[in-house]
């Protein structure tokens, strides 16, 4: 079994014993399930950055990347550098996240928030309404194409946004329907973790540009930013190159005024 493999199996348990626990019904009564939208794909369709930050304090290719941190502090720094949107992992067992980082970040900031998860069940899109997200995140890699129709359509049902992450043509090809708002190429191979920043280069124009363009994963450098934006991508989703540092909201700030800049 590869790492994408166990955490999918992983997922399916912790699911189960999530809907025995908390129903439905109690989700759909959550203060926040009908928060109007925050469009994520709208800011970066109008972003000379189109950073969207990530809180992420660990993950499977890099065990411990920063645990010291609250969660308030950074999306507030994030926000504060002039992020479109900030990603939430919350997965707990490989990523440290937890929905409670999700409601935490809801509670600090007012631009868009993607629940970064393992998404595999609609109840999962629950959650993320019921705890504050505006964009939810599905995985080619680990979903069919009616899973991601299925999955798609509720999400929109629900008023969230979609960001559908591809690695390669055979993901992509099955993935392409009007159910999505994103499309991200992830650089990094989810099942061996090598990064390249050619996926997204040669994915680009099979991507139809009735979708919004997101590169995600391996970005560290201003100049890999801008000669994406020539391949048509308009968001770029960073974690680890801010959270490795003490202050991610700083480091952010600088990264944002250096792409925005001609």
């Amino acid at each position: 079994m590869n790492i994408l493999d166990k955490i999918i199996t992983d997922k399916k348990r912790e699911v189960a014993l999530k809907k025995s626990i908390i129903l439905v019904s109690q989700l759909e009564t959550s203060v926040l399930f009908n928060c109007s939208t925050n469009s994520m794909a709208k800011l970066l369709k109008n972003s000379l950055s189109g950073i969207i930050a990530e809180h992420k304090r660990r993950s499977p290719s890099r065990s411990v990347i920063n645990n010291n941190l609250s969660v308030e502090d950074v999306v507030l720094g994030y926000q504060n550098a002039g992020a479109c949107g900030i990603s939430v992992l919350t997965d707990g067992k490989y990523f440290g996240g937890s929905l409670d980082d999700l409601l935490l970040a809801k509670a600090t900031v007012n631009i868009p928030l993607l629940r970064k998860e393992f998404v595999i069940d609609e109840y999962q899109i629950l959650e993320a309404k019921a705890n504050g997200a505006d964009v939810i995140l599905l995985i080619a890699a680990v979903l069919t194409r009616e899973e991601i129709k299925k999955l798609s359509e509720f999400a929109q049902s629900l008023a969230l946004e979609v960001l559908v992450e591809v690695h390669n043509s055979e993901e992509l090809e099955k993935s392409i329907m009007p159910s999505l708002d994103m499309i991200g190429v992830n650089n990094r191979n989810l099942k061996t973790f090598e990064v390249s920043l050619n996926y997204s280069k040669e994915l680009a124009t099979q991507i139809p540009d009735d979708f919004v363009k997101v590169s995600e994963s391996g970005i560290s450098s201003v100049e890999a930013v801008k000669e994406l934006q020539q391949y048509g991508y308009q968001g770029f989703l960073m974690g680890e190159h801010f959270m490795k540092t003490e202050n991610p909201g700083k480091e952010a700030r600088e990264f944002i005024r250096k792409v925005s800049s001609k």
